[in-house]
């Protein structure tokens, strides 16, 4: 039975999540504020995070940040719960490393649909890869260590970043839309823009390209979308 932390400094919430989940089969444990949440997460990792945005004393990117920045606690999925719809606010909670999102309120047969979602992406990330490390010119990406060097120096990379240059390099020459980037590397039903796509191919040609305005790796295949170039000689090992 799949454990899922539900925290929210809204006590409706919580029972409207707990009800939801608990009555799809989901072990459910909910915390009222953040500090109450990381004291728990240092004892017991949950399968998936429900994750306010807007709470008092810690926030939820906050919180989020120190998930992802814990080797513990990074793969944990996350889901944001937010009553912000802005776009711009959800690709700044996806570029922290947030895997979905859900706009309050929320429908009783959505939050656990987006849950169970979550749960099979994470399935398949645990399953073994045949390729673990990518060499393509000066560029060297190792899926095992989660490490990306340029000429010998690492380069730091969010997770999702890292999971996208990942798929990119593994299939040099290939065209991935953006509806097929976010379908495999977020491997979850996201409801939201493709242009968060955009933003993080942008954020990562700043850290791997010498000229991020003129492109080596990463090719911008108008009207279609992203492939990673195979004319630089890709070896796999």
């Amino acid at each position: 039975m799949p454990l899922v932390y539900v925290v929210d400094d809204e006590s409706n919430i919580r029972r409207l999540a707990r009800l939801a989940l608990t009555d799809n089969g989901m072990q459910v444990q909910t915390f009222s504020d953040g500090e109450e949440f990381l004291q728990a997460l240092q004892y017991t990792q949950p399968d998936c995070v429900l994750l306010d945005w807007m709470m008092p004393q810690l926030d939820g990117l906050q919180i989020l940040r120190m998930i992802r920045q814990n080797p513990k606690t990074q793969a944990i999925p996350v889901i944001m719960l937010t009553a912000k719809s802005d776009e711009m606010d959800k690709v700044i909670g996806l570029e922290i490393g947030a895997d979905d999102y859900i706009t309050k309120p929320f429908g009783v047969k959505e939050l656990p649909a987006r849950v169970r979602a979550i749960l099979r992406r994470k399935s398949r990330v645990e399953q073994p890869e045949e390729i673990e490390v990518i060499e393509n010119g000066d560029l060297v990406i190792d899926q095992k260590r989660r490490k990306v060097t340029k000429r010998g120096e690492e380069i730091e990379l969010t997770t999702r970043e890292f999971d996208l240059l990942f798929m990119l390099m593994q299939h040099p020459g290939q065209v991935f839309s953006r509806d097929t980037l976010l379908d495999r590397v977020w491997k979850t039903n996201y409801y939201g823009d493709t242009r968060t796509v955009d933003v993080h191919i942008r954020y990562i040609r700043q850290k791997i390209e010498d000229d991020p305005s003129n492109p080596v790796y990463i090719e911008t295949v108008r009207g279609v979308g992203y492939a990673f170039r195979d004319d630089k000689g890709a070896t796999t090992a």
